[in-house]
């Protein structure tokens, strides 16, 4: 097996490994880098839903075991205000105090609930009692609050978030300000990424032998595909391989066995083309070459026995030109019968202008074709290829005619399909031979050499197989023989 960077198995497997260096270096820039800064995005946004949610249930009877649930919940510190500083109510994830004129109210006392919802966060100045002191810029809080068009005041430094606004209640105006410590996750960041050394390093090691691994199960079946490739058409083409591994592959092993049926089939074509056409080709060159020459030594001056020794050439020349069409027609069907595209066809109508054709030409010889032609019998094909297997089967049938000069051609419905039959009164066809008439050849070797080439009934069996039709013949010693097509109608 070839070895290096660019084969299948080490490409694939540095895939695997580029892919998982990819995916810890998002994990490392997530969890230690970038960690922070969502934090803290996330932290402020949830902080702004707390203070609209603040706002939002103002009024209500629980309000301050509400502010005390989320301040204990959400570690953050709240206080309200009234518009000139005086705390009204304070609250944070440890200690929470509402005062009203001197008085301290701890958890859990009904005075507490009471004043929040009689005295709309209570009256009066500034308390000097026992409570967490206003935090240092307090008063420049309140300035920009009251300075904003929006109503609302934001903040970030030094590690920490302020966001305020104001609450209506009662037809007062309050001040809420709440803030929350940014720049937490430091210390975790340090146990994180301690942890992901550890994690990445087991996590390579895993990964980088779990890669090479399917690469190599990956690599395997493609190896045997390209051995299998490397003999397509020859006698050691291996038929089995390993299916189930992927679909793809599968298909690709189907596509690589029917492609070298396919070249074997080509190189026994070719086979017999030169074992047996060379031998055809060989016979009417020969003859034009001794009537030419005996043209040039003996006949030249006798105008009679020349004009009868041209006529033999011509003749070979014709005959020799008629096989290696046929030849060529056969040749070319074999290569583009899938591609053909077809259409509906009057096969009456190409029947009956077959039969008008040929009459034509067999008529000068004294012999007769008679039609027995049903109309409206639409088939779906190729008028061309389907004129060709006529006429083949027209001119098989008077050459091997006899003595009688007649032909009969019948074209009929049966059961939903169109039956063609040629019939003539020849010698007939041995029954030992009926199965191999349809063979590339046979003909000419055969059947007295009363053939071109020996493909005209093989043109034929492969033009109405290209139709999805089916070809027969009907043969007695001395009485003549019927060959048959039929086909699928369209109604």
């Amino acid at each position: 097996m070839k070895l290096g960077f660019r084969t299948f198995k080490i490409k694939l497997w540095l895939y695997f490994v580029l892919f998982t260096a990819l995916i810890f270096t998002v994990l490392w820039l997530l969890q230690t880098v970038f960690i922070q800064r969502f934090y803290n995005d996330m932290l402020i946004d949830h902080t702004k839903t707390v203070a609209k949610k603040i706002v939002r249930n103002s009024s209500k009877e629980n309000f301050s075991d509400m502010i005390d649930e989320l301040s204990l919940s959400n570690s953050i510190l709240v206080y309200i205000t009234d518009t000139d500083g005086a705390i009204l109510y304070s609250s944070d994830q440890f200690k929470r105090l509402s005062v009203n004129n001197g008085e301290k109210f701890e958890d859990g006392k009904e005075d507490k609930d009471q004043f929040v919802s009689e005295k709309h966060f209570g009256e009066g100045g500034r308390h000097q009692g026992n409570y967490r002191n206003l935090p240092d810029g307090f008063e420049d809080f309140l300035q920009e609050l009251h300075s904003s068009s929006k109503g609302v005041y934001e903040k970030t430094s030094d590690g920490l978030y302020i966001y305020g606004t104001y609450i209506n209640s009662g037809g007062e105006q309050y001040v809420l300000y709440i803030s929350t410590t940014l720049d937490a996750v430091g210390s975790t960041v340090e146990i994180i990424r301690n942890q992901l050394i550890w994690v990445t390093v087991i996590s390579l090691v895993i990964g980088f032998i779990l890669a090479w691994l399917i690469a190599r199960s990956f690599a395997r079946p493609v190896a045997n595909l390209t051995k299998k490739a490397e003999h397509l058409g020859e006698e050691s083409f291996p038929k089995g391989f390993k299916k189930g591994f992927c679909s793809e592959l599968d298909e690709l092993s189907d596509v690589l066995d029917e492609t070298s049926q396919k070249l074997e089939k080509s190189k026994e074509f070719q086979r017999e083309l030169l074992a047996n056409v060379s031998h055809d080709l060989r016979t009417p060159l020969t003859m034009i070459k001794g009537y030419a020459e005996m043209i040039r030594d003996i006949s030249r001056t006798d105008e009679e026995q020349c004009n009868s020794d041209i006529e033999v050439i011509v003749r070979e020349a014709d005959r020799l030109s008629a096989m290696v069409n046929e030849i060529l027609e056969y040749s070319e069907m074999q290569s583009v019968e899938q591609k053909t595209e077809f259409e509906l066809v009057d096969f009456g109508a190409v029947v009956k202008r077959v039969c008008d054709n040929f009459e034509s030409l067999y008529h000068k010889e004294g012999g007769h074709i008679e039609t027995q032609l049903e109309d409206n019998i639409m088939i779906n094909g190729h008028a061309g290829k389907l004129e060709r297997a006529v006429y083949n089967l027209l001119d098989n049938a008077m050459r091997h005619n006899g003595d009688s000069k007649l032909i009969r051609v019948h074209l009929k419905k049966e059961n939903g399909q169109a039956k063609l039959l040629i019939i003539d009164h020849g010698n007939g066809i041995p029954e030992e031979q009926i199965e191999s008439i349809w063979d590339r050849y046979y003909t000419y070797r055969q059947r007295d050499k009363k053939g071109v080439s020996g493909l005209g009934l093989a043109i034929v069996k492969q033009i109405v197989k290209m139709h999805g039709g089916i070809c027969a013949v009907e043969s007695t010693v001395g009485s003549g023989s019927t060959f048959m097509i039929m086909f699928e109608m369209i109604s």
